[in-house]
């Protein structure tokens, strides 16, 4: 009677272990689930695709995605604003930041950044008829920049010299609706995002933002905890990515054919 039982105990067992060794995609363990953050209202970095269901879409979410499957994870991507990223971050709610963000000293103290994924600049962006063509026309202006961005630092440097009224705005897209308006004089941003506006607005132009003579480079990459294993794993993906090609071709998609 109790060999019985004990043949029952171990088939049932048998069954449940089977069962659980199918799970997954291809047979074996199930994939982990890492979660993104992003702020997305940066195209053609990140942005809301609202003709297809309100999808986030751009650059650093196809750069996302093909990194995660390039590890075996699925990704999960949550939207908030740009400001409060780190500090999702470094509280687990999530496992990597891809918003266009800058490696700087300040950060460096509070997350770890792996090697840079694109290089861009920093311009003003304005109307054409705005009649600002240099930062030094900023005078006086009212200048529109993101909340916690490189940004803002930039803006607040060039105020020592030309003062000017500094406004700062959790989201790019509803600064731009409000230069239109005749609210904002200008916006800071960066090269690649201005090209999102000027390409269908002509009204609109951009002009790099030169200190002393010298272009504000603007080299993002993707932010993590401290500590996290990630890094390493992404930072050998996006290597890879430079000398596939695929880097290129999701320039080539994103930025390059806006």
């Amino acid at each position: 009677m109790f060999k019985k039982a004990g043949f029952i105990v171990i088939a049932l067992l048998l069954v449940v272990l089977t069962a659980c060794s199918s799970t997954g995609s291809s047979g074996g363990q199930a994939k982990k689930t890492i979660v993104m953050g992003t702020s997305a209202d940066y195209p053609p970095f990140e942005s809301v695709d609202t003709a297809n269901g309100n999808k986030i879409v751009g650059f650093d979410l196809d750069t996302a995605k093909y990194i995660a499957g390039q590890l075996g994870y699925n990704l999960q991507v949550k939207n908030q604003d740009f400001n409060g990223l780190i500090a999702s971050l470094n509280s687990k709610q999530l496992d990597f930041v891809m918003a266009g963000m800058v490696d700087t000293p300040a950060r460096e103290k509070q997350v770890e950044f792996s090697k840079p994924y694109f290089n861009d600049y920093q311009v003003v962006l304005s109307k054409k008829d705005a009649k600002i063509n240099s930062v030094n026309d900023l005078k006086g202006k009212k200048v529109g920049v993101q909340l916690g961005t490189t940004q803002e630092t930039l803006a607040v440097e060039l105020n020592k010299t030309i003062p000017m009224n500094i406004q700062r705005w959790d989201k790019l897209n509803d600064m731009a609706e409000a230069m239109r308006a005749g609210k904002l004089d200008a916006i800071i941003t960066v090269s690649s995002v201005a090209y999102g506006y000027t390409g269908k607005d002509k009204t609109l132009h951009q002009f790099q933002a030169l200190v002393n003579g010298k272009p504000q480079a603007d080299p993002i990459s993707v932010a993590f905890p401290k500590g996290s294993k990630l890094k390493a794993e992404f930072n050998k993906v996006l290597d890879k990515m430079n000398k596939n090609g695929k880097a290129q071709q999701l320039v080539n998609q994103w930025i390059k054919n806006q």
